[in-house]
């Protein structure tokens, strides 16, 4: 599901991408001068920005293994999977179930260029990745099925994503495509930025990605509740990822909110 085409001579420096952003705010490598001027522009505004990026990849981990321990599911379709950074979602898939199906969804030529760390999962398993943008769900799926059995049960793993996506640019149709696609039983796990706790600094925030030419968009409690309209949301809710099912990660303001909605929602 790879592309042929070599990724790093389409990858773009010139401007930042927000996989790349969230691999400096997570101590990465694979990143631009670029990507660290934004970064170091929100931390400057933000100080807590790469707590919040830690807080939503343990989210990631923790919605993960509850999926697989309280709702069975076998397959993930993981869109917006950024660049490799263990444990990814099929490391931690795959040691709960080896033989967990998962496929990565990603539009940037880096991602692709280090797909093979994603693609490294057990014999048991399936990894795939797929070069495309989340605003394409229809060749999404049809990619996807080649290796999900649609027909079963799927985790649909929007994490970080949709507050790329504003409204107005299709965030709802895109979720209600994906979604409307898969069997009963299947989950959406979705995170996205608000500024219900942190005002000013999310507004800053989005001036920034702004004037780089990045889109950001903070939505309310009521507005993500929208996005899982007809879903059946998991305990405890719709919450910032600091209080969904907390771990025992070590943090030094644990229980302090991140300016991240997190839930899980279960398609009937």
């Amino acid at each position: 599901m790879t592309g042929s085409e070599p990724a790093i001579s389409r990858i773009d420096t010139s401007r930042p991408h927000p996989a790349r952003v969230y691999d400096w705010f997570l101590g990465g490598k694979d990143n631009y001068p670029v990507d660290e001027e934004l970064g170091w522009q929100i931390t400057a505004m933000q100080g807590d920005a790469p707590r919040h990026a830690r807080a939503n990849r343990r989210f990631m981990e923790r919605a993960t293994r509850a999926i697989v321990a309280e709702a069975g599911i076998r397959q993930f379709l993981d869109i917006g999977s950024g660049i490799p950074t263990e444990p990814n979602l099929h490391q931690i898939a795959q040691s709960v179930v080896p033989d967990a199906r998962v496929v990565y969804v990603d539009n940037d030529p880096i991602v692709l260029a280090h797909a093979d760390a994603l693609l490294r999962g057990t014999p048991e398993g399936v990894t795939e990745y797929m070069q495309a943008d989340a605003r394409e769900p229809e060749r999404i799926l049809e990619a996807a099925g080649a290796v999900l059995d649609l027909d079963r049960p799927v985790a649909l793993s929007l994490i970080a994503l949709l507050h790329f996506i504003a409204d107005d640019d299709g965030a709802h149709e895109l979720v209600d495509t994906l979604v409307g696609a898969l069997a009963p039983g299947s989950c959406l796990v979705l995170s996205a930025m608000t500024a219900d706790f942190d005002p000013e600094n999310v507004r800053r925030g989005i001036a920034a990605y702004t004037a780089s030419g990045v889109t950001l968009v903070a939505r309310s409690h009521a507005e993500m509740g929208r996005l899982f309209k007809g879903l059946e949301v998991l305990d405890p809710g719709i919450v910032s990822l600091s209080d969904w099912r907390p771990g025992e990660e070590e943090d030094d303001k644990r229980g302090e909110p991140v300016s991240l909605y997190g839930a899980v929602g279960l398609k009937g």
